[in-house]
């Protein structure tokens, strides 16, 4: 079954869920995940592993998506929700709390209590990959369903921020392949980069880079909470809330 061309008719984000979750068109990533998911780390032993594609989380009206790159091994694939239960959603979700995007300052299971508001967490590849590293070819087959997304936002979407390179480039492919109109040269990825992407039917997006709140980016000061702050609170201006 091709679950990604599906995408293409998913009616509701809620379709698009549900395809995701039940995806298996990526023969090394189901494996890896599931692989994960049986074995698991010695502190999540007695965890029952979710192992499946993860789905996008959120605001289902949202002004503003942040664009990941795909669920940890140990957080998402474990939990079930986007950047839950790992070191770089707790820096995320911390974040968005301040900057006035979620209710609650952590998350940690899907069952937390946690709403987002005016915001949408999606990304480009939906299951654990092998070293954090998915190939070119596997973000190239999950694309339809971010593809999907980013359309049935477009009533109320006005700014993605874009956690990293590979997220930013995959963006940026997506929004190609969906007839928006790019700047020329293509907007080269960095933290604070900002550009405006345009679609023929009038619609306006802003892109937002920011590093990736990895532990590598924040254990090293490379980027800190005042700086992710700064591009949310950029996002919250240029979105309108």
């Amino acid at each position: 079954m091709d679950w990604p061309a599906r995408a293409r008719d998913a009616a509701t984000l809620k379709d698009v869920d549900a395809l995701v979750a039940d995806c298996r068109a990526c023969p090394r990533l189901v494996a890896w995940r599931e692989h994960v998911g049986r074995v698991k780390r010695r502190s999540f032993a007695g965890a029952t592993y979710w192992a499946r594609g993860v789905p996008s989380f959120g605001d289902s009206s949202a002004r503003v998506v942040i664009v990941g790159l795909a669920p940890a091994a140990h957080g998402g694939n474990r939990t079930g929700r986007m950047f839950t239960g790992d070191q770089s959603g707790d820096v995320l979700y911390a974040a968005l709390y301040r900057t006035g995007f979620s209710n609650q300052p952590a998350s940690v299971s899907k069952h937390d209590g946690l709403i987002l508001h005016g915001v949408r967490l999606v990304a480009p590849v939906h299951c654990a990959p092998p070293e954090n590293k998915p190939t070119p070819e596997e973000r190239d087959r999950c694309a339809p369903y971010l593809a999907r997304e980013l359309e049935l936002l477009s009533p109320s979407l006005r700014v993605a921020v874009v956690l990293g390179a590979f997220g930013w480039q995959a963006l940026l492919a997506t929004l190609a392949g969906a007839g928006w109109e790019l700047p020329r040269p293509r907007p080269k990825f960095g933290h604070g980069a900002e550009s405006a992407v345009s679609h023929p039917d009038g619609r306006l997006l802003t892109l937002l880079g920011c590093y990736h709140p990895s532990q590598h980016n924040t254990f090293t000061g490379r980027l800190t909470p005042a700086m992710i702050d700064a591009v949310l609170l950029r996002a919250r201006s240029q979105s309108g809330l």
